[in-house]
C-alpha cells in the first residue's frame, strides 16, 4: 500500500461526506430517531473510531456511511458521487469498488477455505480466477494466515477468522474499510491483536472507520467521536473517559 499524502485535508476532497443525515423509524404511531441530523467528513488515511452504548446509533451510521441503507433526509457523498442520486445496481457497484467490510460475526462463508473466503470479493469483481488465487494467498500471507489458506473457518480461532474478514475486506483495494464492532467477539487480548492490525493498515495508507463500544479500543484511533441518543461529538482521542 502506498504511504498517507501529506497534504492538508483542507485542500482535498472528502471520501465521504454526509451533509444533514438524518434516520428516523415509524413503528406504529412511535417514531423513533436513530439518528439525529449530523455532518461528517472521511478524508484518505483517517482512522476514525465511533464509540457510544448499545442503542446510541453508532451502528445505524455505519449502515448509511456503506451504502446499505438510506437516510430519512440528508445526503452520503462516496468519492463526490450522491448515493441517494444512483439506483441500486449503481450503489452496489461503488459499494464493491470502494468499501470493504468487516462485522462483528466474520460473516464466513463455512464451506469455503480462508483463500476461497477472500477470492470470492475478487470473483464478484470480475478478477480472472489466477489472479484471484495470487491476491488471496498475498493478503492472507499480509495479516499472518500463510499457514491457514486451506482452513476452514470452523478450522480457525475467532482472531484468525477476523483477520480472514480483513483480508476479505481489502480484496479489491477499497478507498475505506468498515469495521463493525470487529473485535465484539473476540477475548481482550485478541481483540487488541486485531486493532493493532488495523493500526498497521491504516499506517500503510488504509482508511478506517470502526464502530466499537469498548472506549479502550475507540481511543486508539486518531479521531474518535462519540454517539448518544442519535448524536454525535468529536472528542480527543486521549482525553475520552469512560464516563461519555
Amino acid at each position: 500500500m502506498t504511504e498517507v499524502s501529506p497534504t492538508s485535508k483542507a485542500k482535498r476532497e472528502p471520501l465521504i461526506s454526509v451533509r444533514n443525515l438524518e434516520r428516523v423509524y415509524r413503528l406504529g404511531e412511535q417514531t423513533i430517531h436513530a439518528l439525529r441530523p449530523l455532518d461528517l467528513e472521511i478524508h484518505q488515511g483517517d482512522f476514525i473510531a465511533i464509540a457510544g452504548p448499545s442503542g446510541s446509533g453508532k451502528s445505524t451510521l455505519l449502515q448509511l456511511l456503506g451504502l446499505v441503507d438510506s437516510p430519512t433526509h440528508g445526503e452520503v457523498r462516496v468519492r463526490d458521487r450522491s448515493a441517494q442520486e444512483l439506483g441500486g445496481e449503481q450503489r452496489a457497484a461503488l459499494r464493491l469498488r470502494t468499501l470493504g467490510f468487516v462485522f462483528q460475526a466474520f460473516n464466513l462463508l463455512q464451506m469455503l477455505t480462508a483463500r476461497q473466503n477472500v477470492e470470492i470479493a475478487l470473483a464478484l469483481a470480475g478478477v480472472p480466477r489466477r489472479q484471484r488465487r495470487n491476491r488471496a494467498v498475498e493478503l492472507l500471507s499480509a495479516v499472518g494466515l500463510a499457514q491457514r489458506l486451506e482452513h476452514r473457518p470452523l478450522q480457525l480461532s475467532g482472531g484468525e477468522r477476523q483477520r480472514v474478514a480483513i483480508a476479505r475486506a481489502l480484496a479489491n483495494n477499497p478507498d475505506v474499510i468498515l469495521a463493525d464492532e470487529p473485535t465484539g467477539n473476540l477475548d481482550s487480548q485478541t481483540g487488541r491483536e486485531i486493532v493493532s492490525l488495523l493500526e498497521d493498515l491504516n499506517r500503510a495508507g488504509q482508511t478506517i472507520v470502526m464502530v466499537t463500544h469498548n472506549l479502550e479500543i475507540a481511543r486508539r484511533a486518531s479521531r474518535l467521536f462519540l454517539m448518544r441518543d442519535g448524536g454525535i461529538r468529536e472528542v480527543d482521542p486521549s482525553a475520552a473517559r469512560t464516563e461519555e
